[in-house]
């Protein structure tokens, strides 16, 4: 674990600028950890190229003393039609190998950038398979991608998402009882925690605190699954980040608002400022 808690932002909000340009904005604004989501424009897995961009993104990490985190989370990168498919919880066989293929060539980013994670989710049930079926399946995938993370050494960070198989911390927990092993954790969206729970995001990241490997940040609406921007939600923010402090937390908070690419310089800026009293 890093020595101080972290501000970054996630690249799927920066679409619209080349990924070198968007972390050497992030630095400039006064991140210092990204969260890099694979996709055909950046670190793209099945690139030819793909050598070339990763000691351009070791470089520039280096240059700007960066943490980073793998994302997995890009919508068509593997399916041009068909949003965030294949998944862990696809029906056929060989589309989730697919997913597995995927996040095991996204271990392998991680090993090579030193990441404090892989972060990925489960996906969203397609068919009428009973729970038990679904949740064996998602569990398979989960192991295979658990043992090639543990021979690299990486950490993998589950994220519960709405919407999706595993859409809550029960549902994480439930997973939990059929894969784990050293390296295999958290990835909480604050966000997330405030549309879906039960329990207050300060108790639920308490609860969790020995498992969580990465956040992600964003303002929300309860039973709204909406990023929003600092201060449009109703998140009181506050008290999660002494929560932060208080259980010790050492890993990055990422800003993951994937839908303002289009005014990224002006986000990523009022984002750090919104954040970076409640860090300090």
């Amino acid at each position: 674990m890093r020595s101080a808690m972290r501000l970054g932002y996630n690249t799927n909000g920066t679409t619209g600028h080349r990924w070198d340009q968007a972390i050497e904005l992030m630095a400039e604004c006064g991140y210092r950890s990204v969260a890099i989501t694979v996709d055909h424009h950046c670190l793209d897995p099945f690139s030819e190229k793909l050598a070339n961009e990763l000691d351009r993104m070791r470089r520039l990490l280096d240059r700007f003393q960066m943490t980073s985190v793998i994302e997995t989370g890009a919508r068509f990168l593997l399916d041009p039609c068909h949003k965030h498919e294949p998944t862990l919880v696809s029906p056929a066989a060989d589309a989730r190998a697919v997913r597995v293929d995927f996040l095991r060539r996204c271990i392998q980013l991680a090993k090579e950038l030193n990441s404090d994670a892989v972060s990925f989710w489960a996906g969203i049930l397609r068919d009428d398979a009973p729970d038990q079926v679904a949740y064996q399946r998602l569990a398979d995938g989960c192991q295979a991608v658990l043992d090639t993370a543990v021979a690299a050494g990486v950490r993998l960070a589950f994220e519960p998402e709405p919407g999706m198989l595993v859409q809550t911390f029960d549902d994480y927990r439930r997973l939990l009882a059929m894969v784990d092993g050293p390296g295999f954790g958290l990835a909480v969206d604050i966000g997330h925690v405030h549309c879906l729970e039960s329990q207050s995001i300060s108790a639920g990241l308490s609860e969790w605190r020995d498992r969580l490997y990465t956040l992600h940040i964003e303002d929300m609406h309860r039973g709204v699954h909406d990023h929003l921007r600092f201060g449009e939600g109703t998140i009181d923010f506050p008290p999660v980040f002494r929560t932060l402090k208080e259980i010790g937390y050492t890993g990055s908070v990422n800003v993951e608002l994937s839908r303002h690419s289009h005014v990224a310089p002006e986000v990523m800026r009022e984002s750090f400022e919104f954040l970076s009293p409640l860090v300090s």
